[in-house]
């Protein structure tokens, strides 16, 4: 069976199931009082499955786009034939994003391609193209970025679903500029949008100027865009297995379609995490013990923080509700983090991430046989001992009563990272439900882009800079002055 469809493969897909072990998040585990009681958690079965029923309902409605995602067939086609594309006439790939649209991506790319990507040979990248996300504004950084890449040589890919995202469009004016000069009419054959399939600014553009475009849909917001064009078009440029991480995508929806608590993965892991919360536990550490996988921890930072973050819930209560994400990665986080989440206040709740398969091996050589403090390490390999220091670090937080569940990857590939994201994914959903609040909306972050708006000119925001320069004034000249130093 060719690797491209070993994914068709009933009895691999099984063994490739990712698993969620939760055992350290009960009482039973942890002790009496610091953790999750079994009828806590039945107690919880019954909202489970009216949730379940908003969100299949949601779905249905095509309100709820991400469930569709891994279903996509004529746009996945698209995707390969245009990748096929670059990778043949281009040597770089440059996304301009922020938020969603680079989170993704960049996750993808860490988790499926080799370590240091870009460091490799035309040869050893399989002929794909090097990778490069653009996700700030910062001007030393964005620079560089085009000090290293051949405008000639690189394909650019502005990533907006309504084209006024203003960091992201100012890259865009600042390439655009840079290729017309360069290339002159020729400039739009080094640039692809991804956008509202129909409407928004970038979707105008796109058309006047004849630019290749691929959509983002409607109903789909940002940080749960990954399986959109999104997160594909970027990764079937540098050769990852699209079809293999929709597949895993859909085989987790089809563990999450049981309205069973107990049964479905995704609602089961939101339910502990709410419920620790209500415990008094409301930051969620996500600490996982691969590089390939630190990158889900920064994209789940987002999912989670803007999901869940609101200030009104749904029947309008100000509510001021939603837990902290906060990322670690082991081992080496267990050298700067991990002190505090033993010994520290008891309002963590720690999901480790562990793979079976790492793909290597490195061997450590029988060495300094004769200092007690080193010989021991001879004949192990680092992947004996970063399992070990794993279950060390969960054996150390249940011993001092800290919850901590484990997801457990058995290698890291298209198909369980595709189960990893949608669990997130519909888990976050599911937690919206959970505090009653919308997880897909994020209007504390608009807030802040109307300010910005006001103080670059923008028409339409005259009165947000009105609020600006006050604000000014009195950081200056009133109650504010002073505290400077």
């Amino acid at each position: 069976m060719k690797k491209s469809v070993v994914w068709k493969d009933k009895k691999w897909k099984t063994g490739m199931r990712i698993t969620l072990d939760y055992k350290n998040m009960m009482a039973d585990s942890i002790g009496k009082g610091y953790g999750i009681t079994l009828n806590e958690l039945e107690k919880m079965a019954a909202k489970a499955k009216r949730i379940d029923k908003v969100l299949k309902q949601g779905w249905k409605e095509r309100k709820i786009g991400f469930f569709d995602l891994p279903f996509q067939g004529e746009n996945v086609n698209n995707i390969k034939s245009f990748a096929k594309k670059v990778k043949t006439d281009y040597e770089a790939f440059v996304v301009l994003g922020i938020g969603g649209s680079a989170l993704g991506p960049i996750a993808l790319q860490t988790a499926l391609n080799p370590p240091h990507y870009n460091l490799l040979t035309k040869k050893e990248r399989n002929g794909c193209p090097r990778l490069f996300v653009a996700d700030n504004i910062d001007p030393a950084g964005f620079e560089g970025i085009l000090r290293v890449v051949d405008p000639e040589k690189t394909m650019f890919n502005v990533i907006s679903k309504s084209g006024g995202t203003a960091e992201t469009m100012s890259q865009f004016i600042i390439v655009r500029d840079m290729l017309k000069k360069r290339l002159g009419k020729n400039y739009k054959d080094h640039m692809v949008a991804t956008t509202d399939p129909e409407k928004g600014i970038l979707r105008k553009i796109a058309t006047d100027e004849g630019l290749e475009t691929f959509p983002i849909p409607a109903n789909v917001g940002g940080r749960f865009s990954v399986f959109s064009s999104v997160g594909l078009l970027p990764a079937a440029v540098v050769g990852i297995d699209i079809e293999e991480l929709l597949a895993g995508a859909a085989y987790m929806n089809e563990l999450c379609m049981t309205s069973d608590l107990f049964q479905n993965p995704a609602y089961l892991n939101a339910t502990l995490q709410f419920l620790a919360d209500k415990k008094g536990k409301p930051m969620s550490v996500m600490m996982p013990y691969a590089d390939s996988l630190k990158d889900i921890a920064d994209w789940y930072r987002q999912l989670w923080a803007e999901s869940l973050g609101k200030k009104v819930s749904l029947d309008g209560k100000i509510v001021h509700t939603g837990p902290t994400p906060i990322k670690a990665l082991g081992a080496t986080d267990q050298h700067s983090q991990l002190q505090l989440y033993i010994e520290g206040p008891f309002d963590k709740v720690v999901t480790l991430i562990g793979v079976k398969d790492f793909g290597a091996e490195a061997k450590i050589p029988k060495a300094y046989k004769e200092i007690g403090e080193l010989g021991y390490l001879g004949g192990h390999t680092l992947k004996e001992l970063i399992l070990a220091e794993m279950l060390a670090s969960e054996m150390a937080l249940t011993h001092n009563h800290r919850m901590n569940c484990t997801i457990t990857l058995p290698e890291v590939n298209a198909f369980t990272i595709g189960q990893l994201l949608q669990m997130l994914m519909i888990q976050t959903a599911f937690a919206g439900g959970l505090y009653n609040i919308d997880p897909f909306d994020q209007p504390g972050v608009e807030q802040g882009k109307q300010y910005a708006y006001g103080m670059m000119g923008r028409k339409g925001f005259e009165g947000k800079k009105k609020e600006v320069d006050e604000y000014i004034y009195i950081k200056k000249t009133g109650s504010l002055k002073g505290y400077a130093v």
